[in-house]
């Protein structure tokens, strides 16, 4: 390395319990970031940058939070570390400093949500952010933005960081104090309490580390994911290897055997597609899959990590989405596809993944459901399988099970 050059290094100086849920094997580690023309290996790198529209605009204040902390001795924890407002609601779950009203409103809508890649479609700390760096820990889906990385870590940080071969993001290194970014101890129980105090229809689970998921169990009733589910790391892989079994019909399915089957984390159902043929009234398919999941579903004391969906494509009188939405306790959604600003299909869906539920899944358009069935059976434009339009919310289950990228 030329003399001079500018290096950031990031030591390890935390004790042994503020590495909190870090496996043993990353203890003591050193992690310098340097440019990609030095000698030395890297040890933070870049695999990729994805442009996402912001989902807040930038407050002229953010850049002015090192300086409020260092020279003004104002503590963190009284500054959005999101935007940099001094009118704090409440502490920002995953690390030190405050949030505001709206950058709360703002975190707990997208969280939970990703990208067709895979990767969480907003920065883990400020959830907006145009350029996002993406984490290559392969057990890891998290992103950041490059503004955080200037203003909470250091000016220049993210340029170096571009620099870089691989990049293990901040929740996944050892060290839990970089600049003025400093990570929580137990964040995901902060995560959770933070959704339970702050959200009013957005419930979620504790998330898992990466070594407490195990592969998941799911049942699918009337279509099969085996092909989603296997596109997303979730089975077929010595990582994920997780188990899915598929029923079409479950006339005479009893409780002991979905008891037999067991346990699920996950049971999938839907309606056939409209204009397939089908045996059975478009009700009966709703009834039988609540059914199964009443024999299915774990009891509500239960903290072990359990999610459900139905998709109905199209196909339910209005009637019986609206008993559906008394038997599952919760309101759909409706989500719809286009293709040259023509509404080519949609779904409605009820589920308790919490990506389902945020206002930026929810279909922007008002949609005359009704109209549009008939004309997919009129044109004969057939739609695609249920699944193939709600893929993408089966993704924060990487939250809880064991995948592969």
């Amino acid at each position: 390395m030329a003399q001079g050059e500018p290096v950031l290094v990031l030591s390890d100086t935390d004790s042994a319990e503020d590495l909190e849920e870090v496996e043993p094997s990353f203890s003591g580690i050193t992690v310098e970031l340097q440019d990609k023309e030095s000698t030395s290996s890297d040890v933070i790198c870049l695999d990729s940058l994805e442009e996402i529209m912001p989902a807040t605009p930038s407050s002229p204040n953010r850049d002015l939070i090192a300086h409020e902390v260092n020279e003004n001795q104002r503590s963190i924890e009284e500054i959005c570390i999101c935007c940099g407002s001094f009118q704090i609601h409440t502490q920002h779950p995953l690390f030190h400093g405050g949030i505001c009203t709206p950058c709360t409103e703002n975190f707990l809508e997208t969280f939970f949500l990703y990208d067709d890649d895979g990767f969480m479609a907003y920065c883990m700390i400020c959830s907006s952010g145009k350029t996002l760096l993406m984490c290559d820990d392969p057990t890891c889906n998290r992103c950041y933005c490059l503004e955080c990385l200037d203003v909470l870590v250091g000016p220049g940080t993210a340029e170096k960081v571009k620099a870089m071969n691989t990049w293990l993001c901040f929740m996944c290194l050892p060290l839990s104090s970089i600049g003025l970014l400093k990570r929580k101890k137990r964040w995901r129980v902060k995560l959770k309490c933070f959704y339970d105090q702050e959200s009013n229809h957005l419930e979620i689970y504790q998330p898992l580390s990466a070594w407490e998921r195990k592969p998941i169990n799911v049942l699918s009733l009337f279509d099969n994911i085996t092909t989603e589910m296997k596109n997303l790391g979730f089975l077929g892989s010595s990582l994920g290897d997780g188990r899915l079994t598929y029923l079409d019909d479950v006339t005479n399915t009893l409780r002991t055997d979905v008891k037999e089957w067991g346990p699920f984390d996950f049971i999938f159902g839907s309606t056939p597609p409209v204009g397939n043929s089908y045996e059975h009234p478009p009700a009966w398919y709703f009834y039988q899959y609540h059914r199964i999941l009443q024999y299915g579903k774990p009891p509500e004391s239960s903290q072990r990590p359990f999610f459900w969906m139905f998709v109905d494509n199209l196909v339910l009188e209005k009637e019986d989405r609206e008993t559906a939405s008394r038997f599952l306790k919760t309101e759909p959604v409706t989500i719809h596809r286009e293709h040259a600003e023509t509404v080519q299909n949609a779904v409605i869906l009820w589920s308790n993944i919490p990506s389902v539920k945020s206002k930026y899944s929810l279909s922007d358009l008002d949609l005359d459901l009704d109209l549009l069935a008939k004309n997919i059976l009129k044109t004969r434009l057939f739609s695609q399988r249920p699944a193939t339009l709600v893929t993408k919310f089966f993704l924060p289950l990487r939250e809880y099970f064991k995948c592969f990228s």
